[in-house]
């Protein structure tokens, strides 16, 4: 097991995998934040060497064994999907806490593997489930939530069920799980394939005295996610996790205040420091309710796939 650094030391936190996702929304968060030392890994050296050159990053790393021999306590992992089991696989084993992407896996099989070892070896496993901390669903969770409608529609993009699913409608299956105020009792999915691609799909969930409704429209001709909560004659609309409006009479508007980044609005930044707290606090995460998320996910493929 990793000695968990003094106080004062610099936390030493590999960055792996540098794409999209971590140049827009992982790097300008982790960069500005005080006592890491931010080791980076690609196998693009020039990539790498551009990116470490923009943020006077010395530590580069091109070989995961590399990264792990350097010491590093922590690592956010940004690679493709499918490198997602053999990277975490390696940091866990070496006794490094990982923060990954979601999907851990296209399949369950992997997941559950990873979420195994995690606890096998005793470090902490975290998915960056990021709307779990942005604070407008943060706070749709504290209003009467009888029903709960969320759609995340996208424009021309239909493709096939299970990349879809395991990629984009997953946030939508974990934002709802941590919505919906019950036991889940009844699950119903509904979709429509043409030519091999899925083009919408509906999931319903219910129990005890609520429902709960996922949409996705990959055919919408609009990029867009609505959150609705309604009950006890009330209802609140979340808009792309940026404007709220508050339904009672008349309805009242909240937009994103002018200086609060995007990073925080969709909860990137507070994600972030939820898993860097733990670390530095040697608190384990458990990733038993991500995993619960992933399962969720693998039943609506073989309902859509069987339908």
């Amino acid at each position: 097991m990793s000695p968990t650094p003094a106080p004062d030391a610099l936390l030493p936190v590999a960055v792996i995998g540098l794409g999209d996702i971590a140049q827009k929304a992982y790097l300008p968060v982790l960069t500005a934040l005080p006592g890491l030392d931010l080791r980076l890994m690609t196998r693009d050296r020039a990539k790498l060497d551009r990116i470490g050159d923009a943020y006077r990053l010395d530590h580069r790393y091109t070989d995961l064994g590399d990264l792990i021999d350097s010491g590093v306590r922590a690592a956010f992992v940004h690679a493709a999907t499918d490198q997602h089991v053999p990277i975490v696989e390696r940091l866990l084993t070496a006794g490094i806490d990982v923060y990954v992407d979601k999907p851990l896996d296209y399949t369950i099989a992997g997941a559950r593997h990873l979420v195994d070892l995690a606890e096998k070896a005793g470090r902490s496993l975290m998915v960056g489930f990021n709307r779990r901390h942005a604070p407008s669903y943060v706070q749709a969770k504290e209003r009467p939530r009888d029903l709960i409608v969320l759609q995340k529609n996208r424009e021309g993009l239909a493709e096939a069920p299970r990349s879809l699913v395991y990629d984009d409608f997953i946030h939508v299956v974990d934002s709802l799980l941590f919505l919906v105020p019950g036991e889940v009792e009844h699950v119903d999915v509904r979709s429509r394939v043409r030519g091999g691609l899925l083009e919408h799909l509906v999931l319903t969930l219910a129990g005890d005295g609520f429902t709960a409704l996922g949409i996705m429209n990959r055919m919408s001709g609009s990029t867009e996610e609505i959150l609705e909560v309604s009950g006890s004659d009330s209802k609140r609309e979340v808009h792309n996790l940026a404007e709220v409006i508050d339904h009672r009479g008349q309805p009242t508007v909240r937009r994103r205040g002018d200086w609060v980044s995007v990073a925080r609005q969709r909860g990137i930044e507070q994600v972030v420091l939820t898993f860097l707290d733990a670390v530095r606090a040697g608190k384990t995460l458990d990733a038993r309710d991500a995993l619960r998320t992933h399962e969720l996910c693998e039943l609506i493929v073989e309902r859509i796939e069987s339908a």
